[in-house]
């Protein structure tokens, strides 16, 4: 009985074909994402100030550790950031506002999650996974992506 040649191996469309990167080979790939976990509590926080305000003509840290299912101590170290950092005014006991600044932010914020939003509708997710993969894709995306991304769903409703 003769013996066959074994067959030639075939790639594996599975195998990577090079070694995959060490994530700290490359530090400066990752300083974007690290600056943007930063921002996105500070972004949150302004963006539901806003909103609160808009809605309840007022913003406390009970409303907010309500909101963010988190304790009064947690809201007020955040709050205390943001002052720190010019978003938001406030003194014990009084309502907390936003500063030009702080106003500013939530804005944008609000306006980029409306397009990641009407983004994600338009490559048909269902709306209620879209509302929640926003809320995280919006602290995340470049400039770049969100141009694109607002391109794409423009183009997706004139058809």
């Amino acid at each position: 009985m003769s013996e066959r040649p074994a067959p030639a191996p075939t790639a594996d469309v599975r195998t990577p074909t090079a070694e995959p990167r060490s994530p700290t080979a490359e530090p400066h790939r990752h300083r974007r994402t690290r600056k943007d976990h930063a921002t996105e509590v500070a972004e949150d926080y302004v963006e539901a100030i806003a909103e609160l305000i808009r809605h309840r003509g007022e913003c406390r840290v009970s409303h907010l550790a309500e909101r963010f299912s988190v304790s009064h101590v947690t809201v007020t170290r955040t709050v205390g950031r943001l002052v720190r950092d010019g978003l938001a005014e406030t003194e014990p006991r009084a309502p907390i506002t936003l500063t030009p600044t702080g106003a500013e932010l939530a804005a944008a914020c609000r306006e980029r999650h409306a397009a990641v939003l009407r983004f994600l509708l338009a490559l048909g997710v269902p709306e209620a996974v879209a509302q929640v993969d926003a809320e995280g894709i919006e602290h995340h995306v470049s400039p770049e992506t969100l141009a694109a991304m607002r391109g794409f769903a423009a183009a997706a409703a004139v058809k």
